[in-house]
C-alpha cells in the first residue's frame, strides 16, 4: 500500500526537500524511462489531490505518451493542442484553473478539473512534458509551480 509522503515546514522548503531527494534517487542510473518512471511515482507519492501524474516525449511533431501514475492516458498529442501541446509550443509552464476554461483541452480522464504542465528543456529544446492534473478546479499554486520547475531542473540533470 502507498502512503502519502509529509515533509516539514513551508511548501517552498517541501519541494525543496523533494527535489533532493529526487537527485539521491536517480543518482548514477542514467536510463531515461527509469529515471522517468521513479520521477513519476514520487511525484505521485508526494503530492496530493491530484489523479494523473506523468511525462509526454516529443517524438517529431507530437508528444508521446511516457511514464506514469494514473488511469489510462492519451497516447498521442500534436504539439499545439491541448494543455500540454501548448506548453511545447509556447516553451512555458501553463497551470489551468479549470480545464473546461481552456479551449481545446483534451480530455483523458473526465474527473480532471486543473491541470499543470511543464516542458522539459535541454539546451534549449524541448524534449517533453511533466503533466499533472486534479479533480479539483484551482489546485495548483504559485509554490506548487516554483516547486514543480525546480523538480524538473534536477530531474533534468538525470534525462
Amino acid at each position: 500500500m502507498f502512503t502519502q509522503i509529509n515533509y516539514e515546514g513551508s511548501i517552498a522548503d517541501q519541494y525543496l526537500t523533494l527535489s533532493k531527494q529526487l537527485d539521491a534517487l536517480l543518482t548514477g542510473e542514467t536510463d531515461q524511462i527509469a529515471n522517468l518512471s521513479n520521477a513519476s511515482a514520487i511525484l505521485n507519492q508526494f503530492l496530493t489531490n491530484i489523479n494523473w501524474v506523468g511525462f509526454y516525449l516529443l517524438q517529431d511533431d507530437e508528444l508521446v505518451l511516457g511514464p506514469f501514475q494514473g488511469l489510462p492516458a492519451c497516447v498521442r498529442i500534436p504539439v499545439s493542442r491541448g494543455v500540454c501541446g501548448t506548453a511545447v509550443a509556447t516553451k512555458e509552464t501553463i497551470v489551468v484553473k479549470d480545464v473546461h476554461d481552456f479551449p481545446g483541452h483534451i480530455a483523458c480522464d473526465a474527473a480532471s478539473q486543473s491541470e499543470i504542465v511543464i516542458p522539459l528543456m535541454k539546451q534549449g529544446e524541448i524534449i517533453g512534458v511533466l503533466d499533472i492534473d486534479s479533480p479539483t478546479v484551482n489546485r495548483f499554486s504559485q509554490d506548487d509551480q516554483d516547486g514543480l520547475e525546480q523538480f524538473v531542473q534536477t530531474l533534468l540533470l538525470h534525462i
